[in-house]
């Protein structure tokens, strides 16, 4: 089985995928939120746009204690998402071409001011990172439609690309 390339296949769906959503974008509801507790819409497009780059991290270190990190900047358009998308795809997929399965095997892991919170194989780390963008993702369509935003399909049509 070749591993390594599932993984860059699966990138590539959900990238397209992604950039779909991300094209939907409303300018001018970067604040919208569901409700108190959930993020706001561009900080959940953010978001979802830095997961595709956490593939070249994980291949590289050993852990990401989450006490160390800085926030970016919060994203003004969609311009700026489809860039950090983008970006962060290529980043992936060159990081991917340059490593072979064996790469895959070490163990990596989140954690919270050195108090491990998971671990998983590297290859575990980036399949779980797929699965991120996939539910965040989800996340977004549901922010589409309580806005009235088209909502793409993403393994098949839609409700608002089929005509009934």
């Amino acid at each position: 089985m070749d591993t390594l390339q599932q993984l860059k296949d699966e990138l590539k769906e959900e990238y397209a995928i992604t950039k779909k959503f991300l094209n939907e974008f409303p300018e001018g509801k970067n604040d919208y939120a569901p409700h108190p507790k959930s993020m706001k819409l561009m900080q959940l497009a953010q978001h979802i746009t830095e997961v595709f780059g956490w593939t070249p991290f994980i291949l590289k270190t050993e852990v990401l204690d989450f006490a160390d990190g800085e926030r970016p900047a919060p994203f003004e358009t969609r311009q700026q998402l489809l860039e950090d998308l983008e970006k962060n795809y290529a980043a992936s997929v060159e990081a991917l071409n340059e490593v072979t399965e064996a790469a895959l095997e070490p163990n990596w892991a989140i954690a919270y001011k050195g108090q491990k919170l998971a671990e998983w194989t590297k290859y575990g780390a980036i399949r779980h990172s797929l699965n991120q963008v996939t539910h965040h993702r989800a996340q977004l369509g549901v922010y589409y439609r309580l806005n009235d935003i088209k909502v793409p399909g993403s393994y098949g049509p839609s409700a608002d690309e089929q005509s009934f």
